[in-house]
């Protein structure tokens, strides 16, 4: 059975050869560097008590610098198993998940006449090179002056020129033994659809080979100079050896340096890849004059578990790597995910490569920004939030995204983030005094028709206090605690969502919105408001979830607070009653924010101006705060109502006991 190389070289890259030589040697944990791919050990082959065996990941390959083995993943398994070379090759392929292709007799056959084409396009990257230093490419080398491609450069990426001429290269290569089909097929001429003569593909352009990990030539990259001249990029046509979706540019040099660099960089086209390798990056790839694909992507994780992509600084750059972020979603997952360096506004790696060199390249490239922000910098950039119903589509394009993510834990993560950036677009900001005026989004629609503050319990304190060192008698009434009162009310509304997760998904919005002074508070309803989002068509189970996730009894911590709290909020209530005593809770909780705002711009004020229009202004914010505390869904209930719903506490705990009286 013949293998094609294209298995192979896939197969390569699946398998992880650190981990296979793992199995048989014990690693130099003074030599070794795990995060560059770089592992030494006592060699398995031959007697030693030093470390002379090398593994270079990024390479795929071993060497014994003691005994000269060497090899790669499929060798070191013939050698140390006694394996026949098929069967190594089907022990690396299940180990990958990777099916054997079928036995065909004519995969040799195609082999065969893939190295032919191999090697017409080797010849054909010296035709170019040698062009390169003619009278006829003297326009070419003028344009690579300009472009501050040296000839070291120039030889290292191997750049050449097609001359403008129509068989040029077609005379040289049959000249040589090339067919006329073969050259065809390696996408070197093209042969008119109306039977006509063969022409080279390439004429009057810049040349750059595009080579596969294995380092061969599969293709050309072709610029042209004219300046008339259409499409100003040129690349082969898809051939046997060559898809351009399942290929990178510089591929074969970046993934040596990218084990070393620990990550790679991507750049937009083959100048950016020279231009970033000029300045001392040689960890640079780039895609094919396409957008980034699926196979791409998992080849550049193949390379760093984190590649930078580096953007040109205009709208299409950003565009782009919009793009690329939705391609990307559903992809992600620990050790696989991408940073985004955006260039200076105008420029692109090569101009920020020329003008101000590695500084100002590393700069941009430190300056990175994880997939997140990207997509929420979408989501929200000029975006109005003054309306319910807008605040709603945000929020289910935001849901939409996160269903996209596949990994359940790296979903978790960014439900997590994405929860607090909501909280912080949403919150209303600090101004004079501590108050806390409306957020952005609530400025835009007219305010929400309640007021928020940041911090309540420690608004609500520090307001009274500061009111009661000027005039204590005329603040409050004696045995008041407001900073209780807020706890007692947080703890009562997330008790009461526990127990009714239904009802809590229906008040989701408003749950997220309320603000909750107390960590531990705050924490549960993080925890509540993933678990609801993680199932939404089954919100009972949420309770144990949020449990399971805290660790912790929670209506064990939550019942202490509660047990003095409306009774219509229990497990037993009826929905409709438990839904309205929750609704009106959170107004409740509203409401002392906005009476603390109102007492601390009013205390703040009287210590500038103590007069007794500002001591009533206090005096009354704080009756009106005592006055939330009322409990009108009791009042509105019937004697037989009420008695219906009595039960013994909002949680279920047991009753105190009570000695009977004689």
């Amino acid at each position: 059975m013949s293998l094609s190389p294209g298995f192979l070289d896939e197969l390569r890259g699946r398998v992880s050869l650190a981990q296979i030589v793992g199995r048989r040697v014990t690693w130099d944990p003074r030599k070794s560097n795990p995060g560059k791919g770089d592992w030494w050990a006592p060699c398995p082959f031959h007697q030693e008590k030093s470390a002379s065996f090398h593994v270079d990941e990024g390479k795929g390959y071993y060497y014994c610098f003691g005994c000269q083995a060497k090899g790669d993943a499929v060798t070191f398994l013939r050698e140390t198993e006694n394996l026949g070379f098929m069967e190594a090759v089907e022990r690396l392929a299940a180990d990958a998940g990777m099916p054997m292709p079928d036995r065909d007799p004519a995969a040799a056959a195609r082999a065969a006449a893939n190295q032919g084409l191999v090697e017409a396009m080797e010849a054909a990257v010296q035709f170019y090179r040698l062009q390169l230093a003619t009278t006829r490419a003297a326009e070419a080398r003028t344009y690579l002056d300009r472009r501050r491609l040296p000839p070291a450069t120039r030889d290292r990426f191997e750049i050449g020129y097609a001359p403008d001429t129509r068989t040029a290269l077609l005379n040289h290569l049959t000249a040589k033994g090339f067919s006329v089909d073969t050259l065809a097929e390696a996408g070197l001429i093209g042969i008119p659809r109306d039977g006509g003569a063969p022409y080279d593909r390439f004429r009057g352009r810049i040349t750059y080979p595009i080579r596969d990990g294995r380092g061969r030539c599969i293709a050309f990259g072709a610029r042209a100079i004219a300046a008339d001249q259409e499409p100003k990029y040129l690349n082969s046509p898809d051939t046997p050896l060559f898809d351009k979706g399942r290929t990178l540019y510089n591929v074969g040099p970046a993934r040596a340096a990218a084990a070393k660099a620990g990550t790679v960089i991507v750049a937009e086209g083959y100048m950016d890849v020279i231009a970033l390798a000029q300045a001392g990056l040689d960890h640079a790839v780039a895609p094919l004059g396409t957008a980034i694909t699926e196979n791409q992507l998992e080849l550049l994780w193949k390379l760093a578990p984190e590649p930078v992509v580096a953007l040109d600084g205009d709208r299409a750059g950003l565009a782009a790597a919009q793009r690329l972020v939705d391609l990307a979603l559903p992809h992600l997952g620990p050790g696989r995910s991408l940073r985004f360096a955006v260039m200076p506004a105008g420029q692109d790696p090569d101009d920020v490569a020329r003008s101000g060199g590695l500084p100002a390249l590393q700069a941009a490239l430190d300056a990175s920004r994880p997939v997140i922000d990207l997509l929420w910098a979408r989501e929200t950039e000029g975006v109005t939030l003054d309306s319910p119903e807008r605040r709603a589509a945000f929020d289910a394009r935001l849901r939409a995204h996160l269903a996209r993510i596949a990994d359940a834990s790296l979903r978790s993560h960014w439900e997590a983030e994405i929860r607090a950036r909501r909280a912080e677009l949403f919150a209303p900001p600090p101004t004079r005094g501590g108050r806390s005026g409306a957020s952005p989004a609530a400025q835009q629609r007219g305010r929400r028709g309640q007021k928020t503050t940041a911090g309540v319990a420690g608004g609500v304190s520090a307001g009274i206090q500061g009111a009661g060192a000027a005039r204590p008698s005329q603040l409050a009434r004696p045995g008041d605690d407001l900073e209780a009162s807020v706890r007692i009310r947080e703890a009562v509304i997330l008790a009461a969502c526990l127990h009714h997760p239904a009802i809590a998904h229906d008040l989701e919005e408003r749950l997220e919105d309320l603000d909750l002074s107390f960590p531990r508070h705050a924490e549960i309803r993080r925890a509540l408001l993933n678990a609801l989002h993680r199932s939404p068509s089954a919100p009972s189970q949420a309770p144990a979830s949020v449990a399971a996730e805290l660790g912790r009894d929670l209506f064990a911590e939550l019942a202490p607070e509660v047990v003095r709290a409306n009774r219509h909020l229990g497990p037993r209530a009826a929905p409709d009653y438990a839904r309205r005593a929750i609704e009106e809770e959170m107004t409740r909780h509203a409401a002392l924010a906005g009476r603390a705002a109102e007492i601390r711009e009013a205390t703040a004020e009287m210590a500038d101006d103590p007069d007794e229009a500002l001591t009533n202004r206090v005096r009354a914010a704080s009756e009106a705060e005592h006055a939330a505390n009322t409990d009108p869904l009791q009042d509105d209930l019937s004697a037989e109502e009420s008695e219906r719903l009595e039960f013994a506490a909002i949680v279920q705990v047991p009753k105190p006991h009570r000695p009977r009286k004689r």
